[in-house]
């Protein structure tokens, strides 16, 4: 017999642990079913288990302290409490250092209300423009299993590696929007005075000229003429989509649109997949109950598709069942997320094979993100020279059709 560690969630979705005899993992996982319990992590008394530290945060446009703002005060809070200095002495030392106003004033209201007895989550909540909820609950899981530090540092590393995938998605994406810029200005321009230079060139000739030629100048003019109704156009289009997808049910219906867009529908699946994975492993090892663990990875997602396949999933967690049937039936998780998870939660490894989970589809985002702009470049310098080909082919053919007019 041999003795082995073990964390499993309840039917109400609180975590327990505990160490359990008996001759392998598959004896402590069917021990722990009977039990009415859900298997979360398993390792013999020497093993260790993994921790889930990288974790892609979701940040929305309104929030006034920047990613690198919060992961600067996250590793000095971090080392200061290492160093045996007290909550309120740590935060007193921060509110000076940290850059801002808005984080200068935020983190001075934390230390007024960690000196009036509050606890540092419960003021962190009162500050949501700044600290994510799952900041929140991460530090409320440190605060109540005393390992405030251990958790301070594990934000630290997966707000350095969030901070760093947005920096190579950014590099990755920088160049493709520069040359889509630059090709959209070279059209503009083309079509808006060089163009009409020629239309006044061939003006007596007009009937004479080409079809592609009569064709481009037609299209200039209208572009030149109308093309302020074109764009009102655009605007009012797109201040209708914006108001439409910010109803519920309209913001499901473009989520689900995108998911089912070639390539970057597939691409968006993994990025959703991955960030569901990382954020419920790292909340269940930070001591946060299962329920709302899941709860706090609804609000973390960014298509709404998922959230209410999550929400589903909660509710059948509730009443006791596991996690991979309810995702399976949700229809929006790729199978081998679907059969690592399942494989999980048989073995009594389900925090270590989320990890897992999200490292694979982590690599996958990356790999189709360079696929993608690889592609990208080409096709929009091909589309670019096209065009543009088109326009000066033109113009030599109505240069040529001159010579055979009568005059």
């Amino acid at each position: 017999m041999a003795l082995f560690q073990y964390r499993a969630a309840d039917h109400s979705g609180r975590v327990v642990e505990g160490s359990m005899e008996a001759e392998a993992e598959h004896g402590v996982v069917a021990r722990l079913h009977e039990m009415g319990f859900i298997p979360l992590m398993i390792a013999g008394s020497g093993e260790a288990p993994r921790a889930a530290l990288q974790i892609p945060f979701h940040f929305s446009l309104q929030r006034k302290v920047s990613q690198q703002q919060l992961l600067h005060f996250t590793q000095e809070l971090s080392t200061l409490l290492g160093a045996a200095l007290p909550l309120d002495r740590s935060l007193s030392v921060l509110a000076n250092l940290v850059e801002g106003e808005e984080f200068k004033n935020a983190v001075r209201r934390l230390l007024e209300g960690v000196r009036a007895g509050k606890s540092l989550a419960a003021c962190m909540a009162e500050h949501s423009e700044v600290f994510p909820r799952l900041y929140v609950n991460m530090v409320r899981a440190g605060e109540s299993g005393g390992i405030l530090e251990g958790v301070l540092r594990h934000l630290t590393e997966y707000l350095e590696r969030a901070l760093q995938l947005k920096e190579d998605l950014k590099s990755a994406l920088t160049y493709p929007m520069l040359l889509g810029a630059v090709a959209g200005l070279s059209l503009m321009v083309l079509f808006l005075y060089v163009i009409p230079k020629f239309a006044v060139i061939f003006k007596d000739v007009n009937q004479a000229l080409p079809w592609m030629t009569r064709l481009l100048i037609d299209f200039s003019y209208g572009l030149s003429r109308y093309g302020w109704i074109a764009l009102l156009l655009i605007l009012v289009g797109a201040t209708g989509g914006l108001f439409y997808i910010r109803n519920p049910e309209g913001r499901l219906q473009w989520d689900k649109w995108r998911l089912s867009l070639w390539g970057l529908g597939d691409l968006l699946r993994k990025l959703e997949v991955a960030r569901f994975a990382r954020t419920l492993a790292a909340l269940l090892r930070g001591g946060v109950p299962l329920l709302e663990a899941l709860g706090t990875v609804q609000g973390v997602v960014g298509n709404s598709q998922v959230a209410r396949a999550i929400a589903q999933i909660q509710g059948r967690v509730r009443e006791g069942k596991g996690m991979a049937r309810p995702l399976a039936e949700s229809g929006v998780f790729p199978d081998l997320a679907l059969h690592m998870i399942t494989v999980g939660e048989e073995t009594g490894k389900l925090e270590g094979m989320l990890v897992n989970v999200a490292d694979h589809y982590d690599r996958e985002v990356k790999r189709a993100t360079q696929r993608l702009t690889s592609l990208l470049e080409p096709a929009l310098i091909l589309g670019m020279g096209l065009v543009i080909g088109v326009v000066v082919i033109s113009m030599l053919m109505a240069i040529f059709s001159i010579n055979d007019l009568p005059f």
